[in-house]
């Protein structure tokens, strides 16, 4: 074989053993960019940009002994279905716990360090039993809130507060049967009262938020409110017949923050 051929294969062997070895390098570079996903995404790594989040809770006391109200009439009402308000309930302690509203307030300065929730939901207030049920709906500033009818009488849902509409006039839903429902879309945050033209005596409130940390307390007089970015905040136990009582609170990454409330209302009963 003369020089010209050996000097071919040789070219040829280094080209093989180039291209190994660029394949290897490649195949290694690959393998070290997956294991580097995998460690950013495995589970117990959270993302970079998540903030840090804590969790508050406690329970709710109500501390006043509350006494059943006279009976009331309807004085223009016809007699049979609808001419007398419905009874008072049995627990009125337990009704009234479900209608404190435990809320962060929104800070200026650091707007609570989370961006407003894409979703804004959708949340029910039901005319049943000659009440509105729940008493007190707390929802998301932007959230539209359902008004069904459940009863054999027609109903008449209106509000006269500044929060409950466009340009400060309220919203007044028209009469509307069993089985029917409207809706209302809070675009305001504030406290939006909800009466029925038809029966007097029926009453309820909307407190739109601002912000998504806002819980009310279940039978057991607990509340919880997650997800809390890591920080101080001013944080308040709203009812409707008291003024409102606050008090700060700090929230700690990964741990929960205990924050009780004790609830002073006034005697005469629940409304």
């Amino acid at each position: 074989m003369n020089a010209a051929v050996h000097r071919a294969h040789a070219a040829d062997g280094r080209s093989v053993y180039s291209r190994i070895g660029t394949l290897a390098f490649g195949t290694a570079l690959v393998a070290t960019t997956i294991a580097s996903i995998g460690a950013t995404t495995a589970p117990g790594n959270a993302p970079a940009h998540r903030p840090a989040v804590g969790r508050i809770e406690g329970a709710v006391v109500i501390s006043a002994t509350l006494t059943a109200r006279r009976p009331q009439f309807r004085p223009y009402a016809d007699p049979g279905a609808g001419s007398l308000p419905p009874a008072p309930p049995r627990d009125p302690i337990a009704e009234e716990v479900k209608n404190v509203v435990v809320y962060l307030e929104t800070d200026s300065a650091k707007r609570l360090m989370v961006a407003q929730p894409e979703g804004r939901g959708r949340a029910s207030m039901a005319q049943r039993d000659e009440r509105f049920v729940p008493h007190v709906l707390p929802v998301l500033q932007g959230s539209t809130v359902d008004f069904p009818n459940e009863d054999n009488v027609y109903h008449n849902v209106f509000s006269l507060s500044a929060a409950a509409g466009p340009n400060r006039r309220g919203f007044d839903l028209g009469r509307y049967p069993k089985g029917t429902s409207r809706s209302v879309t809070f675009s305001k945050a504030g406290i939006v009262q909800v009466f029925c033209h038809i029966h007097g005596d029926m009453s309820a409130t909307v407190y739109v938020l601002s912000n998504p940390f806002f819980a009310s307390p279940s039978e057991d007089h607990r509340y919880a409110i997650d997800d809390v970015p890591e920080g101080d905040y001013t944080i308040v136990a709203w009812h409707e017949r008291i003024v409102p009582i606050i008090r700060r609170v700090h929230v700690v990454a990964g741990q929960t923050a205990t924050q009780d409330f004790n609830i002073p209302l006034p005697q005469g009963g629940s409304k």
